[in-house]
């Protein structure tokens, strides 16, 4: 310490002194000003207003370094070293310029602190370059503690001074600058020191040394430059301050068109709000200028709010009136200020409306029901009484059965209909003690106090009254129902619980073919599991290559010759083995993927039908779904031209139910593929609805009649009569008739004695693979038949 002061005290000239801090402090105010003027500006005015404020800078420290340097009395001659002088300065220009760069739009303060160290290297190496370049007639030493020291001091302070330059709050900033000056000079005291000179006499000035006769006329013209952009750099500021002051008031004045409250703050703090928000919140315009925001919105943290992201909150006015609004942040700049502005929406009337139309949200709008979240509250509440008295009660979960088909064929206006005559008849049900309620789209569910007795009464109930006849413009439609059934508390002890296991119970009747009711077991939970691995497999059965073609043959019921044979599509599982495609073409078409699954067999089939004889044809089921694809014909018809097959050797099968909807898609589909040659045939005939009438409706060229009237011939006389009918109803419309589900030579005997054109079925053979019909349809004696 008593050598700082020493140095300062005896070796300094006190003026000079006091001049090097006169220029530091005007160097600083010109380069932040320039600075922050750049900042202002634009384009090409921005970039050279860049350049002038670091090089502003560079000068600043150098001049004040050489002003320092001056203010010196070792007591010896003494010169300066041009050189090296010259470059003390780019070394200062070149470190703040990288240490600008690095701080320019970084909000991190670990960045703008590494910026300020760089920028004290650049200091650093201005002062110990410059000192370098002061040359005496001695010897010149260095204390590598004192030097050590003011070099580490000095980057600490230069570090904090460019941190609490970037800061937002208004009290910290402005500490930048004299932090800045305090690093310099520390710089510069420690420096000067450290450095120990011994007179010799013998030790000559260097030949181009400048004397500081010479040198002080240059720096005195760097430091009258400073004092001009110093000049600048205030007008800039003044300017800046009046356009400032000119744009807070037209945002003031525009805020005031809002209808919305407006304010905006500065640090926090509210410099101007418009009439809206003081209506808004009960103080005047006046009053709220000068107050924290953070009085207004005391719940609410401004300085977490993302930009122009609207949050609830409730703003606290005059008199403790608190108002719920929304609050909209946007950080917009005034001049080079940062400003946010804040929206607030009053949300009162909102807020009523959501109330009214909360209650509105209870019912379902279709059926007058409640709802899913009316009816899982009332579970709720009804099991939390349940947890205290034991008092049993069950839940029933109805779905309509094949209520997609219904919506498919025959629209979605009926499909709602349908929907509320069934919601109007379950309310009926819902008496007393029970609730109905509108779980989903065609589920309904209801909750009746009591245990199985009630429960199994209930489904009673709900099954006679679904299965009358639903009549809807003019058309009966009839439906079935599927119910699962769980009995609290012994199947759930919460509306969670209750409402899931009645699902896995639905999915249980469902399962077993609709139509059905199930209560809850335990394995249920298992048997869900397997059916979600069973989707998720199929999902993947195409691209395992996992699907396999098997074929049923069909013959002359007469002659034994065979005519063709049915595709049928099969999963060969890796672990479950032959999977049938009833329990996997249902799930297929829950999924979407049954057009995959129907393309893949119908391109197998055509290509394995090309290995049989010219004389033989293949036959391939078209699921509903497939027939209301605007592109079935195309797909068809390029799948048969891809594979060879001839068109007449195609055909396809569909049943009443796929075309009950009318629907012309499908018909213009059929029509093509059948002037294209390939044969359309009606498959399961008399199991649906209005059978003549699409008979009528489009020429099919093949009937097939359902197994269900062939299995009991020719004992049961109401089957002979009705395959007799449909056989002779067949050969006079020209079509093709074909008995599926022959299974002995009775019915065989009777079939070709009713003029049926094919049987099929057991007695011919089972369903086989490619290779096994391949090597039957090679062998040209009728198959196991004699004349």
């Amino acid at each position: 310490m008593q050598t700082v002061l020493t140095c300062l005290q005896e070796l300094h000239d006190p003026r000079l002194l006091t001049l090097a801090g006169f220029v530091c402090l005007v160097g600083v105010y010109a380069s932040f000003s320039i600075a922050q003027h750049a900042g202002r500006s634009k384009g090409t005015h921005q970039r050279n207003w860049v350049v002038v404020s670091i090089v502003a800078a560079g000068c600043t420290a150098w001049a004040t370094h050489m002003i320092a340097l001056l203010a010196f009395r070792p007591g010896m001659p003494a010169a300066f070293e041009p050189v090296l002088m010259t470059l003390s300065l780019l070394a200062a220009i070149v470190g703040i310029a990288l240490g600008m760069l690095m701080s320019i739009g970084r909000r991190g303060r670990l960045r703008r602190f590494r910026a300020g160290v760089v920028i004290g290297l650049g200091i650093v190496a201005l002062h110990y370059i410059g000192q370098a370049s002061y040359v005496v007639r001695g010897h010149v030493a260095f204390d590598p503690g004192m030097v050590a020291g003011s070099i580490a001091v000095s980057l600490i302070v230069f570090g904090a001074a460019v941190v609490v330059a970037g800061e937002r709050s208004q009290g910290l900033r402005p500490l930048g600058v004299p932090l800045l000056i305090l690093a310099i000079a520390l710089l510069h005291i420690g420096g000067m020191s450290a450095l120990q000179l011994t007179f010799d006499p013998l030790v000559a000035l260097p030949a181009h040394s400048l004397s500081p006769a010479v040198v002080a006329p240059i720096v005195g013209a760097v430091a009258f430059s400073l004092v001009v952009l110093a000049l600048f750099g205030l007008r800039f500021a003044i300017a800046a301050a009046a356009r400032h002051r000119r744009d807070r008031q037209r945002l003031h004045e525009l805020a005031n068109i809002a209808l919305e409250g407006l304010t905006i703050c500065d640090d926090g703090v509210i410099v101007t709000a418009n009439d809206s928000l003081a209506k808004l919140s009960g103080y005047t315009a006046g009053d709220l200028v000068g107050r924290p925001v953070a009085e207004l919105l005391p719940d609410l943290a401004i300085a977490d709010l993302a930009d122009r992201e609207e949050v609830e909150a409730s703003l606290h006015g005059a008199n403790g009136v608190v108002v719920p609004v929304r609050v909209l942040q946007s950080v917009v700049t005034l001049g080079t200020r940062p400003q946010t502005v804040l929206a607030f929406r009053d949300q009162r009337e909102r807020l009523r409306t959501e109330s009214r139309l909360r209650k509105l949200a209870f019912f379902d709008p279709l059926t007058g029901l409640p709802n899913r979240p009316r009816f899982v509250d009332l579970l709720d509440e009804r099991a939390k009484t349940c947890r205290h008295d034991r008092r049993p009660f069950a839940v029933l979960a109805i779905d309509i059965d094949r209520f997609k088909w219904v919506n498919d064929t025959l629209g979605h206006v009926v499909g709602d209909a349908l929907l509320r005559r069934v919601g109007s008849r379950l309310g009926a049900v819902a008496k007393g003690a029970s609730l109905a309620g509108r779980l989903g789209a065609d589920e309904f569910a209801l909750l009746v106090e009591g245990g199985a007795g009630s429960a199994e009464a209930a489904v009673r109930d709900v099954v006679e009254l679904l299965s009358r006849p639903f009549l809807i413009d003019g058309r009966a439609i009839d439906i079935t129902a599927s119910v699962g059934i769980v009995i609290a508390p012994e199947d759930g002890a919460d509306a969670e619980a209750l409402t899931h296991n009645a699902d896995l119970a639905l999915s249980g009747a469902k399962g077993d073919g609709g139509n059905r009711h199930r209560f809850f077991e335990p394995a249920m939970n298992e048997e869900a599991r397997q059916r979600q691995i069973l989707e998720t497999e199929l999902r993947q059965v195409l691209a395992r290559g996992e699907l396999v073609a098997h074929y049923q043959p069909q013959t002359d019921p007469r002659t034994g010759l065979f005519q063709g044979a049915e595709a049928l599509v099969r999963w060969n599982h890796p672990e479950r083995g032959m999977v049938p495609p009833d329990h996997f073409i249902p799930l297929a078409e829950e999924i979407g993927l049954i057009g995959a699954v129907g393309e893949w067999v119908l391109h197998t089939a055509c290509t394995e039908a090309c290995n049989w004889a010219d004389d033989l044809s293949v036959a391939v089921n078209l699921s509903p779904m497939q027939l209301r694809d605007r592109n079935l014909a195309a797909t068809v018809l390029a799948i048969v031209e891809a594979s060879g097959l001839a068109a007449h050797r195609l055909e396809l099968e569909i049943t009443e139910s796929a075309i009950i909807a009318d629907d012309e898609t499908t018909y213009g589909n059929l029509r093509t593929l059948q002037a294209a040659g390939i044969r359309i045939s009606m498959d399961d005939f008399g199991t649906g609805y209005s059978s003549l009438s699409y008979l009528r409706r489009f020429p099919f060229d093949k009937l097939k009649i359902d197994r269900s009237f062939v299995q009991n011939i020719p004992e049961d006389r109401d089957s002979v009569a009705i395959v007799e009918a449909v056989a002779m109803l067949g050969r006079r419309l020209g079509m093709t008739v074909t008995m599926e589900g022959v299974e002995t030579e009775a019915q065989r005997a009777f079939a070709a004695t009713q003029g049926c054109d094919q049987i099929q079925g057991y007695l011919i053979s089972r369903p086989v693979p490619a290779a096994v019909i391949r090597a039957m349809f090679s062998v040209t004696l009728p198959h196991g038949l004699t004349a």
